[in-house]
């Protein structure tokens, strides 16, 4: 008889335990300890493996990886100049947000070139050519294989030998050898190492779709994102129509690079312009606005951030953020009470970025500071105005980075004066028709606002 294995895993976390428990002792999250029943490793001396001599490095065979292009300028830009050859790359993000969309896109642009296999575990091949239909996508190249039985998906990808396979999705899939249902820990664990050792020993590029928990982390092991080579979360609100692919891992490439979509009824639509669309709409002469200019990997975003500051009917106020950190925004209000001599002890301060970015550069830190003071002073900022620089605890506006590039962008738009760091900037060449204020503190920074 074949001996098993009972172990249990926190899908939080990833970590490992011999029994179970209603609280995981590693992260602390309730009810995410869940069993895995897998066979017992053989014990050791019984199996001799084929030896493997270790090679010096310079014996290995180099050469840069070979990339191509997805056709869409977004997802290569996320990818970091187009998807790799026999790479593995996980797309995650919540229901309906759009993943299915963007992969069947894909494979209209990857058509043309490359043979592309489509398994889907969650729709019939009716329901893949109804969706492709109303995308307007009509590619006689593309194969379609609704499957489940993982077995049965390697088995036809060895007969057809497709360049891209695109799995959709890694919890609806499932291993006859494993008897766990599918979804659980063991199954998307073996179905993942299946899929990573078909691509590293045949060349095939895959795409797999992962769902995401209530928490909106992938749903699953966290070895799961360890396994994969690149881990892409697609995040976007569902009252707007604008999408945000994120890259959390790329073993071949910038994790800091963003891509932007817009869901329309043909599909997603790239913005190669995403600055533009968030500031659209910006109110003219109201305050509390102020225009922050961050960067996502090599481009420059600009984004605008609100503050609301009233007057607290309760002896706590209240603070509320989005698209911010929590605790850096009442970090930078502190500051501003102390350093700034703006009372908000007694007042409720509410900060929001507009368009659903988050902003997570030390770079935002001013425009931050400024859009709660203009809101407190019931002064609007100017409309042409840009702050950029971290702010520290004593005050003072400390420099960053790439700031050539972010004037570029600033110009391309039409802002004519830019409120900056004066350390680090002396040599900083102000762009045509552009005033450049070099400030040291937040009070020297509210001085040329205000």
């Amino acid at each position: 008889m074949k001996k098993t294995k009972t172990s249990y895993y926190c899908t939080a976390c990833g970590n490992e335990t011999p029994q179970w428990y209603g609280k995981c002792p590693a992260c602390g999250a309730w009810g995410t300890v869940e069993e895995h029943v897998q066979a017992a490793a053989p014990a050791p001396g019984r199996a001799v493996a084929a030896s493997r001599e270790p090679k010096k490095l310079s014996q290995v065979m180099g050469g840069d990886e070979i990339r191509f292009s997805t056709g869409i300028g977004e997802l290569d830009r996320v990818l970091g100049g187009g998807a790799v050859l026999g790479s593995l790359v996980l797309i995650s993000g919540a229901p309906g947000i759009g993943k299915s969309t963007l992969l069947l896109q894909i494979c209209s642009e990857l058509c043309r070139f490359r043979s592309v296999l489509y398994v889907s575990g969650e729709e019939s091949e009716k329901q893949l050519k109804m969706r492709a239909m109303r995308l307007g996508l009509n590619s006689d190249a593309l194969m379609v294989l609704a499957e489940t039985n993982l077995s049965q998906v390697l088995t036809i990808a060895g007969e057809k030998k497709p360049d891209i396979l695109i799995v959709d999705s890694v919890q609806t899939i499932y291993l006859e050898e494993n008897s766990s249902a599918p979804g659980s820990i063991s199954q998307v664990k073996d179905c993942t190492m299946a899929l990573l050792q078909l691509c590293k020993s045949t060349g095939i590029t895959v795409f797999v779709v992962g769902h995401v928990n209530k928490e909106g982390a992938i749903a699953g092991p966290k070895v799961l994102e360890h396994m994969v080579d690149c881990v892409l979360y697609f995040e976007g609100e569902k009252q707007t129509s604008f999408r945000l692919l994120r890259s959390a891992k790329n073993r071949f490439g910038s994790t800091n690079e963003i891509g932007v979509f817009e869901m329309c009824d043909t599909g997603l639509r790239e913005v190669p312009n995403p600055s533009q669309m968030l500031l659209a709409g910006r109110p003219l002469g109201a305050p509390g606005t102020c225009v922050a200019c961050a960067m996502e990997g090599t481009r420059p975003v600009l984004a605008e951030v609100q503050a609301l500051v009233t007057k607290s009917s309760f002896q706590v106020p209240r603070r509320t953020v989005n698209g911010f950190d929590y605790n850096r925004a009442t970090l930078l209000m502190a500051v501003a009470e102390k350093r700034g001599g703006i009372k908000l002890g007694l007042c409720d301060a509410y900060l929001n970025v507009i368009g659903g970015l988050y902003l997570d550069e030390p770079a935002s830190d001013l425009p931050v500071i400024l859009a709660i003071v203009s809101s407190y002073l019931d002064k609007p900022i100017g409309q042409e105005i840009c702050a950029i620089g971290e702010v520290g605890l004593t005050g003072e506006v400390r420099s960053v980075s790439n700031l050539p590039q972010r004037l570029s962008e600033l110009q391309r738009l039409g802002f004519k004066k830019v409120i900056l760091p004066r350390h680090g900037t002396a040599g900083l060449i102000a762009p045509d028709g552009m005033e450049l204020y070099r400030v040291r503190t937040i009070r020297e920074a509210m001085e040329v606002v205000f």
